[in-house]
């Protein structure tokens, strides 16, 4: 009996240590496997059908789903992309020059600009006593969050490598993951010590939720982006494709969302004396684009989920916050998850007080 606990003992030892040795092995391309299995989840039923088209050929449908999600959305995402960036160069160019020596003084023969210095005339007056430039004080702070974008773009070019490699290996991992899927999971399936129905109704609540949060996010992010880039171009604001872009991304966030895009767009336009527009703007962005998110996010997520919108909520910001990017889809996945799991606890547990 000793010698059986024992040999017991050794073994799940000996298996914890290698599973944490493997771990340490793929670690540094969690985040590319991650992205990996979202993706095969949602093409899987692409490739079901190419498989069944092929006659069982399955590495020829993995290799075809691939090479068209490369052709039909990572090549216009490089061209949008490297579009988008000659404009956040020029934007970074354009604020360079307002803060340089000329831009400020063009900046200075504004009537509201005027007004602004004889305020603050009055409260430097007032705050002699700190013994503080402040004048220079926010022309540095200016500059300094000039450089600060500069060095942002600069450091967005240098991790290019790195996305490309992250997305070669996140592609090579699909194609196994594709072609391999199926058995893959009978293995999985046959670890777990849980019937078949249970097994079955898990994975459900996994791809349902990854399903849902992606498809939900992207439509809801896609809608915001448009309704703000349109505002933005019809109310004037410079670089509005831009800024649209940048509203669809923010709009990902759990807090903030698109008011942190369209309220420094309106300031923009109350200090450029476009008082009518900036209004216009600001109750545009606030009032219908903002209640796009409120109305269409737990539509789309949450009812389908199950999920109230308050653990939808902490589900988008905490996985954000613990995992990055991914968590955006990884946080709602582990909550659904836990909800089918106590769904399961709670319903044995009612078959098990019956039997009693």
């Amino acid at each position: 009996m000793n010698r059986n606990w024992l040999v017991t003992a050794f073994f799940f030892a000996l298996l914890l240590l290698i599973l944490y040795g493997a771990y340490l092995i793929i670690s540094p391309f969690i985040t590319a496997i991650t992205w990996a299995l979202i993706l095969a989840i949602l093409v899987y039923p692409l490739y079901a059908w190419l498989l069944r088209l092929l006659r069982g050929r399955a590495s020829l449908a993995a290799v075809i789903v691939i090479v068209s999600i490369t052709l039909l959305v990572i090549a216009p995402g490089f061209e949008a992309a490297w579009f988008l960036s000659d404009e956040a160069v020029e934007l970074v160019q354009t604020v360079r020059t307002l803060v340089s020596e000329e831009g400020l003084k063009e900046w200075a023969a504004r009537p509201w600009v005027q007004q602004l210095q004889s305020w603050w005339s009055m409260m430097s007056f007032r705050l002699m006593d700190f013994k503080i430039n402040w004048k220079e004080a926010l022309v540095q702070g200016a500059q300094a969050s000039s450089s600060f974008l500069v060095g942002q773009v600069r450091g967005i070019a240098q991790n290019v490598l790195v996305f490309a490699v992250n997305f070669v290996i996140a592609l090579f991992t699909l194609f196994f993951l594709l072609r391999d899927g199926a058995e893959i999971l009978q293995r999985l399936q046959r670890l777990l010590p849980m019937d078949r129905e249970h097994q079955e109704r898990l994975l459900k609540n996994v791809v349902d939720a990854v399903i849902a949060v992606v498809h939900g996010s992207l439509v809801v992010a896609t809608v915001q982006g448009l309704l703000a880039g349109l505002a933005y171009w019809a109310t004037g604001v410079p670089f509005s494709l831009l800024w649209g872009v940048v509203t669809a991304f923010v709009s990902l966030l759990p807090v903030g969302g698109s008011a942190l895009v369209s309220i420094p767009a309106a300031i923009y336009l109350f200090l450029q004396g476009e008082t009518v527009r900036g209004i216009v703007l600001l109750v545009w962005c606030l009032g219908f684009v903002g209640m796009v998110d409120n109305i269409l996010k737990p539509l789309l997520i949450g009812n389908r989920l199950g999920l109230p919108v308050l653990f939808l909520f902490f589900g988008i910001l905490g996985g954000l916050s613990l995992f990055g990017a991914v968590g955006i889809i990884l946080g709602p996945a582990l909550f659904a998850l836990l909800r089918a799991l106590l769904d399961l606890y709670s319903e044995e547990y009612a078959k098990a007080e019956a039997k009693d």
